[in-house]
């Protein structure tokens, strides 16, 4: 299966013009949004649900790199994975979701966004993802990361923090806790972050809207 999606949105996009709106006025002004519940209601609970039913024992460990330079790394990351399609109807009104965005920034922001790609992210207790970047600059591939988190009643003692970075900067620019429903969005090659471990399990769905494509 490509993890590659191309999709016909089926979400009433008219319904999420001002959320998109205000993604899209946040990347052009400084890269990054962070927003607190922007999906419907019901959609991150079953998320996380079908993440539990139908595809937990799919999980595998992540990798770095792409293509003949992937390999797995747990010095860098520890954290595992599944590559999502639509075969699950939240999966699918996810990635409906998505694609109402990447329409919407194209038009808004003449991007040239043509695909997604996405995947479960489950980090065990201890788990994480040291420093890097979702892709480099100059080449047309991941363009804006989203990331979505599903872990009902998170607490800032539990860790698991995503922290970013503005370029080269060894400062933290922002320090994300992984609340339930919690969406975070920036231009993937402009901000390093890295995934701090947790004490608890700590799930998430993270994402790419892609430029390349057929």
């Amino acid at each position: 299966m490509s993890k590659h999606l191309h999709l016909e949105s089926t979400t009433d996009s008219q319904s999420f013009e001002s959320n998109y709106s205000e993604i899209a006025l946040a990347l052009h002004k400084q890269g990054y949004i962070v927003q607190t519940f922007p999906l419907p209601p019901h959609l991150p609970e079953a998320l996380l649900l079908a993440l539990k039913q139908h595809y937990f024992d799919e999980l595998a460990p992540a990798g770095i790199g792409r293509e003949d330079q992937y390999q797995h790394n747990p010095f860098v990351r520890s954290d595992r994975i599944y590559w999502i399609d639509q075969h699950c109807h939240a999966t699918k009104e996810y990635l409906s979701w998505v694609d109402g965005l990447r329409r919407f920034l194209n038009r808004e922001l003449f991007l040239g966004l043509r695909q997604f790609e996405c995947h479960y992210a489950h980090y065990a207790p201890g788990d994480y993802y040291k420093r890097h970047v979702d892709a480099f600059k100059g080449e047309q591939n991941r363009k804006i990361t989203i990331i979505l988190y599903l872990n009902p009643g998170w607490q800032c003692e539990l860790g698991g923090e995503l922290i970013v970075y503005d370029g080269d900067s060894q400062n933290p620019l922002i320090k994300i806790s992984p609340t339930f429903g919690k969406m975070v969005v920036f231009i993937s090659d402009e901000f390093p972050h890295e995934v701090l471990a947790a004490k608890v399990n700590r799930y998430s769905l993270t994402g790419w809207l892609r430029q390349d494509g057929t």
